[in-house]
């Protein structure tokens, strides 16, 4: 009797659970079937009250419309030169960094950490004037360098890094150290191949920070054949009303690239946040 009465509850949490978690991915979900539904209604549709959730006939106008709106070759070419050295830069960049202030010893490691914790706790729009400021001075505005230039160093890739080197043990670096190798060889032949999850990870956020980026892009290149995917889609938003077909359309269009690299590194991404859930 006990038994069936703990097979009971069990199967009670289990339905409660996948009911839970059902209702989780619905919840998730609607807002990318909604944007669908939308880029395929008509302007009267898409303000209509109360809303209708089919449109009555396909449009494929609003994609045409989308396309004729905005450069998105230019603005795709943007969105991924600006990820790509964003990734490469972070990725180069963070490990030495990490690598430093986890393995070497000097004087105002403790200090220089801090700087760089205090930059994370820091909300990113507090540096958006100054750097805003470099930029001009540079030459660099309307350019993809630009772009590229809030992401030359990444605090949470060095606290990141930082934490994937701590965990490898002194005796590694010591058996390199035995072997002949000096602090750079140690680095690169022995350190840095050990963190390739790490790195891994660290990729896979930087481009999906990147990819979301709209401040910054928006300050910065005002030449809509220099915006990126988000700040150029914000473009098609009006004072006084909004085009919603037209917009949906144009933001399932800018999807494509995150969901081609997802559909690609599908195992990378979730190892890269099932690992930094973990940590």
């Amino acid at each position: 009797m006990h038994n069936k009465s703990m097979e009971g509850s069990k199967r009670i949490s289990t339905v409660i659970t996948y009911a839970a978690l059902i209702l989780g991915s619905v919840i998730m979900i609607f807002p990318f079937v909604w944007m669908i539904l939308t880029s395929s209604k008509t302007v009267s549709e898409s303000m209509q009250i109360p809303p209708t959730i089919f449109p009555s006939r396909l449009m494929t106008d609003n994609f045409s419309e989308a396309l004729k709106s905005l450069p998105f070759i230019n603005m795709y070419a943007n969105t991924i030169l600006m990820i790509i050295f964003r990734v490469i830069f972070a990725v180069f960049f963070s490990s030495m960094a990490g690598y430093a202030f986890a393995k070497l010893k000097f004087k105002g490691k403790n200090f220089l950490f801090s700087i760089v914790l205090m930059q994370m706790m820091l909300p990113s729009q507090i540096f958006i004037i100054p750097q805003y400021q470099m930029v001009a001075k540079l030459g660099f505005a309307n350019t993809v360098a630009a772009l590229v230039f809030p992401g030359l160093v990444s605090a949470f890739g060095t606290f990141f890094l930082r934490q994937a080197y701590l965990a490898i043990p002194e005796e590694v670096g010591e058996a390199a150290y035995l072997d002949g190798c000096n602090q750079w060889q140690t680095f690169t032949k022995i350190m840095f191949p050990l963190t390739r999850s790490s790195v891994a990870a660290l990729t896979v956020f930087t481009a999906v920070f990147a990819y979301s980026d709209l401040m910054w892009p928006l300050v910065v290149n005002s030449d809509l054949n220099m915006m990126t995917l988000s700040s150029g889609l914000a473009t098609l938003r009006g004072q006084f009303s909004t085009n919603f077909p037209v917009l949906m359309a144009g933001s399932l269009l800018a999807m494509l690239p995150m969901v081609i690299l997802y559909l690609f590194f599908q195992k990378q991404f979730i190892e890269g946040i099932a690992m930094t859930g973990g940590k």
